[in-house]
């Protein structure tokens, strides 16, 4: 069994700039098929994320247009791990906030994230969540 973050952890991040607009965050989630982005200042330091239910609740619903940008979008009170945190730290703070996924930082840039699918596939890969986040991506 793994013991830290940096196992189960995804590395293929999507970063954009604070200054990307909600309509070209959406559309890169949708063609990599993705639920949120990494927001970034500065180059790499990590400022937020953003995802798909932050653009349609914080976004949409209160008539935003496609080029505001996701600074106006993203989850700013960021809740980080580190690169060496435990599988039972990551769960604990996800539980804590409840949260779906938390990027995993180092030095302040972020190298990873942790969602609740990649934790259940390493905890409990016979549940229904386990099984479902195991399963190949649907086109």
């Amino acid at each position: 069994m793994t013991t830290t973050i940096q196992d189960v952890m995804t590395t293929e991040l999507v970063m954009c700039p604070s200054s990307t607009t909600i309509g070209d965050a959406a559309r890169l989630m949708r063609d990599r098929n993705i639920g949120d982005v990494l927001v970034t200042r500065d180059g790499d330091q990590l400022a937020g994320i953003v995802t798909d239910r932050d653009l349609v609740v914080r976004c949409l619903a209160d008539g935003a247009a496609a080029d505001a940008t996701i600074a106006q979008a993203c989850s700013s009170d960021l809740t980080t791990v580190g690169l060496d945190s435990s599988i039972d730290d990551a769960v604990n703070v996800m539980r804590e906030r409840s949260l779906r996924r938390v990027p995993v930082v180092d030095g302040g840039r972020a190298v990873g994230i942790v969602t609740l699918g990649d934790l259940a596939v390493e905890r409990d890969p016979d549940s229904a969540l386990g099984e479902i986040s195991a399963a190949p991506a649907s086109s």
